[in-house]
């Protein structure tokens, strides 16, 4: 327990993150819900709170207590103060193409429904922008640039983003390694990883098994692990040498990726800048046929 609770909504998700494993079963859920609910558990009232992570309102006393404060009310007079700012457009987003959707009684056109879609991607876009964890971001690009190898692990609905970064650090001078898992050949793939090298690894709750096993190996054969996730308390932050956050819009079980691929994008150019890399337009060559 912290002599003196933490007096920002970052301060006390970092010691909840630090901590994260020897709390209870209870305990754990109350963080993962007051994580991935921060926007607005300021508004929130302690019987919502426990009802909604299904544990009496004693185990939200015992998680506020187990962190500095007096009770859940000082603990949420933290989120109020930030609320402002905090404030998620993409998850009011996602509630509102929810109710659309469910609303909707199968007369809502196609072109409604991506236009719900893509604002929601939009706010996301935003969300991300607001919430960019700068020494984080910093950190990744600092490990990029001053490592000689790369590998970079992404599977299932991740993998797109993966292969982008794949082909986009293929810029760079720099070794670059896919782990793309094909015929199940992950764990063959990695056992190159050598003391040094940098891993990207990307998933999302549930999180892919094969990515969360590649991501250990590596970091077991002396690899930094870099993690963009959704969750500090997932399985890739507990390993990760820095870990970048990141929320993009679900629906109907389908998750966007724009504000994942956004922060993929934005994290190749901060290293392009990083590298002085020049730019090389494509050029096509006049073919001997018309010379």
């Amino acid at each position: 327990m912290p002599a003196s609770p933490p007096s920002t909504v970052d301060q006390l998700m970092k010691h909840i993150s630090s901590e994260f494993e020897g709390l209870s079963r209870q305990l754990k859920v109350i963080a993962r819900y007051v994580e991935q609910h921060r926007d607005h558990l300021g508004l929130e009232g302690i019987q919502d709170v426990a009802a909604n992570c299904g544990v009496q309102p004693s185990a939200v006393v015992r998680f506020a207590k187990h962190f500095g404060f007096s009770g859940f009310s000082e603990m949420q007079k933290v989120f109020r103060e930030v609320i402002a700012k905090q404030i998620a457009p993409s998850r009011n987003y996602k509630a509102r193409i929810r109710e659309v959707i469910e609303s909707g009684g199968g007369s809502l056109s196609s072109t409604e429904i991506a236009h719900e879609f893509l604002a929601g991607s939009i706010a996301g876009m935003q969300e991300l922008q607001n919430s960019l964890d700068e020494p984080a971001f910093k950190k990744a690009v600092d490990l990029l640039s001053m490592t000689d190898s790369i590998w970079i692990v992404g599977s299932r609905r991740s993998f797109s983003v993966a292969a982008y970064l794949d082909y986009a650090l293929q810029h760079t001078d720099k070794r670059i390694q896919l782990v793309s898992a094909l015929g199940s050949t992950h764990e063959g793939q990695v056992r190159s990883v050598r003391r040094g090298d940098v891993m990207i690894a990307i998933s999302f709750a549930p999180y892919a098994e094969e990515t969360v096993t590649v991501a250990h190996s590596a970091v077991q054969r002396g690899a930094k692990l870099i993690a963009i996730t959704d969750s500090r308390m997932g399985a890739l932050a507990r390993e990760a040498h820095t870990t970048l956050l990141v929320q993009d819009t679900s629906v109907l079980g389908f998750r966007s990726l724009t504000s994942t691929m956004g922060l993929a994008q934005s994290l190749f150019i901060a290293l392009a800048y990083r590298l002085e890399l020049a730019y090389q337009p494509t050029t096509t060559r006049t073919s001997s046929l018309n010379a």
